[in-house]
């Protein structure tokens, strides 16, 4: 069984900074892939960020340039810095990884999301 456990949501003005935090736990081979996406109230869950195992990142085009993802692998953690934040930011975010729990198996694990709220 793996687990991803967030951290680092809450409430800011338009123009402030949150960092969020996301470490897996639990039965883990190989993480393929971390990341973010975000759902608003009334919207569909969307990609904010990922990166995988090879360092490749994905940014949205709403977030390029104010949301930086990155990991620290030995930790099994995944931050996204979040820059300039918007009243349009303001969404659950939760954290999403693809991990292989043994040699051939694997699975895509969610988080329990964490609010974020940005006020103008």
């Amino acid at each position: 069984q793996v687990q991803l456990v967030e951290s680092g949501g809450g409430s800011v003005q338009a123009g402030g900074s949150l960092t969020l935090s996301c470490v897996a736990s639990g039965n883990i081979f190989r993480i393929v892939a971390q990341g973010w996406y975000r759902q608003a109230p009334g919207a569909q869950r969307e990609l904010v960020s990922t990166i995988n195992a090879g360092g490749g990142i994905d940014y949205a085009d709403s977030v390029k340039g104010r949301f930086t993802i990155s990991r620290v692998n030995a930790e099994n953690t995944v931050y996204l810095q979040m820059n300039d934040l918007k009243p349009e930011d303001t969404a659950v975010y939760y954290c999403n990884a693809r991990i292989y729990y043994d040699a051939r198996g694997w699975g895509e694990y969610w988080g329990q999301g964490t609010q974020v709220t940005v006020s103008s």
